[in-house]
């Protein structure tokens, strides 16, 4: 009897295919409640006064520093609100998971664009010396923000 792979190659695929529906409907639903909480005190003041601030200093710099830590009640909300901030895990990113990721860099490129100096790479190599990650999720990130610019 000669063995045919196709029924068990199916099955694979199928199951494959149901997680990663999964990952999709949970990355769908953290693209429509991004940064909600922003939306509602004790966070929506605090942005609403920084942002423009924050527009129009260079990420990293002590400008930028001195602005968060007057954002400190804020944003110890947002962080404990929001999984896609190493923030939120004691552990920092290694609290993360993949989606958690994703949402980051998704939140990070288009933070970038919002500062007048923004530069998304600049920012993921800040951030690896800030939040302590590693040369492998620095190059994978990288390549994340290759494929979100469509190279």
């Amino acid at each position: 009897m000669n063995y045919d792979s196709r029924k068990e190659t199916k099955e694979h695929i199928q199951a494959v295919d149901s997680l990663v529906q999964v990952l999709c409907s949970e990355l769908l639903e953290r693209g429509k409640n991004h940064d909600a909480t922003k939306l509602l005190e004790p966070e929506k003041s605090v942005f609403d006064e920084f942002t423009p601030k924050l527009k129009d200093s260079t990420y990293g710099s002590d400008e930028y520093k001195g602005y968060l830590a007057e954002m400190q009640v804020a944003l110890e909300h947002h962080y404990g609100n929001n999984r896609h901030h190493p923030e939120h895990f004691a552990n920092g990113i290694q609290g993360m998971n993949l989606i958690d990721l994703c949402e980051m860099i998704a939140d990070w490129k288009v933070a970038t664009q919002r500062h007048t100096d923004g530069d998304i790479l600049k920012s993921i190599d800040i951030n690896q010396k800030r939040f302590g990650y590693s040369d492998e999720l620095k190059q994978i990130l990288i390549n994340t923000v290759a494929l979100l610019d469509g190279e």
